[in-house]
């Protein structure tokens, strides 16, 4: 692969800031306070420099992107820019004022994301109150304003039982594109992952209802399917692969190869305030180091797949196996695969209480 080419996205996490309190929320353990956020000035040459770059693609992230004052101003800036812009949002803050100025920025598209088919569940889960109704009255603005719609549920062992109402809910919101997602366990969903992992029983209904699904809305909706790695015979290219499609930039201005690349400790991730994009993707030990397929360890570098996954996941094998070098556990081959059959037996009778997301957990906030 060449790697002079551009990433196809920027994924801009703006900030960890959300008031939702999400246990299975990707962001890291140690959130990133508000004061160590880049500016708006940091990230307009960030969005110049993806331009610039030929990156196609911006998706406005977080924590919850719209609780950034200047979201409307980035979006103006980045579409006039010749990004396609889209943001990732829960939805509780997009008012009809919000919706009218985004549209005026010029946004895209939306991705609205939802807890639960059902309102008391969608709010326990998110733990805001209120947050489920704000979220239906989000979907139809962004539908009555003709922007298209994205409608994402995560699911997990509490949820997964409810993915066919959840479908349900997506084609009645006039969704192009639904995704259902199983929790990737990173961030606080590895710290909840006994109370999130779904039995082996829970997966298999959940793949018939998802095909199902797709047969009959064949041509009029989407529906994207993620499975969780704990059930997996071979890994999946985590983000294209490490630093072979995406970059993300965090709300502190670290580029990483992907959401959970800084539990990779031993490496250095530059910042946006130092170091060009263009440099960060192209010369940058971080995103070297398991780029392509040299660094890989048997069997993964004579593996037919080496070029499909990529090896599979660097977070997930140094959270399981101990060693971000490893073969991903996910993988049958891997000496370590049995660790996911651990977690799933573990899973079995653990209790149910979940740890939220909680921006106060971050010692120097």
């Amino acid at each position: 692969m060449n790697y002079t080419q551009p990433p196809m996205g920027l994924i801009a996490e703006l900030t960890h800031r959300c008031p939702l309190q999400c246990a299975y929320c990707s962001n890291p353990i140690a959130l990133d306070p508000p004061r160590g956020e880049l500016t708006t000035a940091d990230w307009t040459r960030v969005l110049d420099q993806a331009a610039a770059l030929g990156i196609l693609q911006v998706h406005f992230s977080g924590g919850e992107p719209m609780a950034r004052a200047d979201l409307v101003q980035l979006v103006a800036h980045a579409s006039s820019a010749g990004l396609y812009t889209n943001i990732i949002t829960s939805g509780v803050l997009l008012s009809d004022a919000a919706i009218s100025d985004l549209l005026g920025a010029g946004i895209d598209h939306i991705q609205l994301s939802f807890q639960d088919a059902l309102l008391a569940e969608g709010d326990r889960f998110g733990g805001y109150r209120g947050g489920h109704a704000r979220k239906l009255e989000s979907a139809r603005r962004i539908r009555e304003a003709g922007l298209p719609l994205t409608a994402n549920f995560v699911v997990h062992r509490q949820n997964v039982d409810r993915v066919e109402a959840m479908i349900a809910l997506g084609e009645a919101l006039q969704a192009e594109r639904i995704e259902i997602a199983h929790v990737q366990y990173y961030g606080w969903a590895l710290l909840n992952r006994s109370a999130l992992l779904p039995s082996r029983e829970q997966l298999e209904a959940t793949n018939k209802v998802v095909a199902t699904a797709r047969t009959r809305l064949a041509g009029r909706i989407a529906i994207d399917y993620v499975v969780p790695d704990y059930y997996a015979a071979r890994p999946k290219a985590c983000m294209g692969g490490w630093g072979n499609r995406f970059i993300n930039i965090s709300p502190s201005g670290k580029g990483l190869p992907c959401h959970a690349a800084e539990t990779l400790t031993d490496l250095a991730f530059p910042s946006v305030r130092d170091m060009s994009l263009k440099n960060i993707w192209t010369d940058s030990e971080a995103f070297r180091r398991f780029r392509g397929t040299e660094w890989m360890p048997a069997p993964c570098r004579s593996c037919d797949r080496r070029e499909i996954d990529w090896g599979g996941c660097r977070c997930q094998a140094l959270a399981l196996a101990g060693d971000a070098t490893a073969t991903d556990p996910a993988c049958a081959r891997s000496p370590d695969h049995a660790l996911m059959a651990e977690a799933v037996a573990a899973a079995v009778d653990a209790p149910l209480d979940l740890v939220p997301r909680r921006m106060r957990r971050v010692a120097d906030a």
